[in-house]
């Protein structure tokens, strides 16, 4: 039996990942910092798919959590032939305001732990010449954006990784694919600011059962890059037309007025 490693996996995309890889025979490792919420994904699973679950539960923000991950893995002799980095957090505010041990934080999840893991289980993928990545991006990926600048910034590297290492591993039988999806109702935004009210999503918008599927077709067909919905795949091409500095722009006066909604929004009124 093929086994999948998650992260953050005990809610949102990671736990919808999490189905569709039961549902195609892979045995699970979810990974997760919430214990209860790992337990609750975990008992979903086997109850609904007579899933083979494996949890572990771990703060994934702390510095070296991929290696102390890897070596849990290899003492329970586990070989991943799935890997899908899927955990991270962002944040909202001005870029000075904001807590250095938050920017940290995100940087950590974001960046660090998804090379780290990435790096550490690459090697026995390829030396199987089979093996599957999906790195979770975000249409953040595809242009800079002021009050979110770190997190952008973060998602931009994802998709700049997965892009370049797709060429390295073409012949090995390994894919990895970097998945773009726009926002999608997870809890997420709830943990970069509280709101006062809840995000409005659009017809162009999916839930995250939706957008999952989205992602882990185009990772099980080899794809380096995908996004959800048609619109998302409009709005990705724009900055190859678009200067920067007007993308730049617009994506201040999209963050200001997404502000509104928040409890205690940084200072992000317009100087």
């Amino acid at each position: 039996m093929k086994t999948a490693l998650i992260t953050g996996g005990a809610g949102g995309l990671g736990f919808e990942f999490a189905r569709l890889a039961v549902q195609d025979g892979y045995k699970v490792i979810l990974v997760d910092v919430q214990a209860e919420a790992l337990e609750n994904a975990r008992l979903t699973l086997e109850r609904d798919f007579k899933a083979n679950v494996y949890t572990i539960c771990q703060n994934l923000a702390l510095p070296n959590a991929g290696q102390e991950l890897y070596n849990e893995l290899m003492v329970e002799r586990f070989e991943v032939d799935m890997l899908i980095n899927n955990v991270g957090i962002g944040t909202f505010g001005t870029f000075g305001e904001i807590s250095w041990e938050r920017q940290n934080m995100l940087l950590q999840l974001n960046v660090h732990l998804l090379t780290q893991l990435t790096h550490l289980l690459l090697p026995a993928m390829v030396a199987r010449r089979q093996g599957k990545i999906l790195n979770l991006a975000s249409m953040a990926a595809f242009q800079p954006c002021p009050f979110m600048a770190v997190y952008y910034a973060s998602k931009a590297y994802v998709l700049s990784l997965t892009e370049g290492l797709a060429n390295e591993l073409k012949g090995t039988g390994v894919t990895i694919t970097a998945f773009c999806p726009g926002p999608i109702p997870t809890g997420f935004q709830s943990t970069v600011a509280p709101r006062k009210e809840d995000l409005k999503f659009t017809i162009f918008h999916q839930t995250a059962q939706d957008a999952a599927r989205v992602g882990y077709k185009a990772m099980m067909k080899g794809k380096i890059v995908a996004v959800n919905t048609w619109m998302n795949w409009i709005m990705s091409a724009l900055p190859r037309f678009l200067p920067r500095k007007v993308l730049t722009a617009f994506t201040r006066k999209m963050q200001e007025a997404n502000a509104k909604s928040m409890l205690h929004p940084e200072k992000v009124k317009a100087r």
